[in-house]
Parts: C-alpha cells; structure tokens; sequence
C-alpha cells in the first residue's frame, strides 16, 4: 500500500521560511519522479516543483528562485524548501508520485499558511 505523508506546514510570516518533508512508503522510491502540488478552495491543483529520479527539477514561473525541491533516497523522501513566503502561497500542499499516465497516488496534504 502507496503512503505519502506531508510534514512542515504552518503558519508563517511572509518574508519567511518553511521546509515541507513528504515521507513514502509502498513504492519503490527512488525510481520514481515527484511532486509538490498546492491548492486552495475553489482552485484548481496547481504543480509547484517536481524532481525526477535523477534529480531533475522544474518549477511553476511563481515560486522560481525561492522554493527548491530536493529528495533523499536513503530517506524515502522528497523536500520542499520554501523561502521569502508570500501571502499568494497560502495554500493546502501536496505531494504526489507520477506514474505512466499523470500523477498517480497523493498526500493527504499539509496547510501552508502565510500572514502579511
């Protein structure tokens, strides 16, 4: 059974940091590509950042140059750090495992919430 467990969220001010850790089970981890992914309410799921088994990564134009994806195999997990937070980043954050057709299993998610 695939699990994906989200750590890291929180309130923070904006300017400010967080770090999220997505921890995976039931999956051959470090073959797999992955990803964070946000919403909110009424919105649809937006990709954030994405890693692939060699370490590839991309980023959504808004969060370049201030989020950075990075994922220990050793670990089974994959990270996302977060810095100079803007109150647009509040949002449920996600992380997800592709598979062949799109991404495949989910997180249950983790509340980032930024004050300005």
């Amino acid at each position: 059974q695939v699990q994906l467990v989200e750590s890291g969220g929180g309130l923070v001010q904006a300017g400010g940091s967080l770090r999220l850790s997505c921890a995976a089970s039931g999956i051959l981890f470090r073959i797999n590509d992955m990803g964070w992914f946000r919403q909110s309410p009424g919105n649809q799921r937006e990709l954030v950042a994405a890693i692939t088994s060699g370490g590839s990564t991309n980023y959504a134009d808004s969060v370049k140059g201030r989020f950075t994806v990075s994922r220990d195999n050793a670990k089974n997990t994959v990270y996302l750090e977060m810095n100079s937070l803007k109150a647009e980043d509040t949002d449920v954050y996600y992380c997800a495992v592709a598979g062949r057709a799109g991404w495949r299993y989910w997180g249950q998610g983790t509340q980032v919430t930024v004050s300005s």
